[in-house]
């Protein structure tokens, strides 16, 4: 990935600050500034014109919000495949879980030391997700902190089978369907199975949304074997 083109938007309401990051990115090897957005409109405007690989986008913005932009271009077909980081000044735990679910790849402090961004930007490109200093294997860790739900929910409101809490277990902490089934003695076909149950049953459609949905809800506590 590293000898790849990568084509950044940034879009952030101070012109001081967006051209410091321009300097700071287009130093970087392979990486390519494709244009600068100064509002929530502009930031959507531009994502969807110029399908950049990855946005940098500010939450704070005049206009649309970072939010909306975020809901705006998850509902755009045209900029499906543009990978978005959230950059931001400060953001609270809630908002974290948020923005991650209107389908932020990412969320970087603007405080972050340079190299931080740099490697979160080559973190989403390859599909990866980041929050804070780490990738999204440290998802689980990350979110943690964030307020669960205000009563905890019985497991069997959801239907989930200890096997498929065990294997939903696995896939926050970052294991592969094939590592899932080395690990629980399955078939990777049986571990597809299961994950399709589960999606079904928590209304999910991907790994990120389930790690987010078991987190909230408390399912991975007290995991004992099957």
């Amino acid at each position: 990935m590293r000898d790849e083109e990568i084509r950044i938007l940034i879009a952030d309401d101070h012109p001081i600050f967006r051209r410091g990051l321009r300097g700071l990115l287009e130093a970087e090897p392979g990486f390519v500034v494709v244009g600068e957005g100064s509002d929530g409109d502009e930031a959507v405007r531009l994502a969807t014109s110029l399908q950049p690989d990855v946005l940098l986008l500010d939450l704070n913005m005049p206009g649309v919000s970072g939010m909306g932009a975020l809901a705006e271009l998850a509902a755009a077909s045209s900029a499906s495949a543009v990978r978005t980081i959230v950059l931001t000044a400060s953001i609270e735990k809630p908002d974290i879980v948020k923005a991650l679910q209107l389908g932020a790849a990412g969320v970087v402090l603007k405080t972050a030391p340079p190299d931080v961004l740099v490697k979160s930007i080559r973190a989403v490109r390859a599909g990866q997700h980041w929050i804070g200093r780490e990738t999204v294997t440290d998802l689980v860790a990350a979110l943690r902190g964030v307020e669960a739900a205000p009563e905890k929910v019985a497991r069997d409101r959801f239907g989930l089978t200890r096997r498929e809490l065990q294997i939903t277990s696995a896939v926050v902490s970052g294991l592969s369907n094939k590592e899932i089934a080395r690990q629980f003695v399955l078939s990777e076909d049986t571990v597809k199975h299961h994950l399709t149950n589960i999606f079904n049953k928590v209304g999910a459609s991907n790994r990120l949304e389930l790690a987010l949905f078991a987190v909230h809800h408390r399912l991975l506590e007290d995991q004992g074997p099957a």
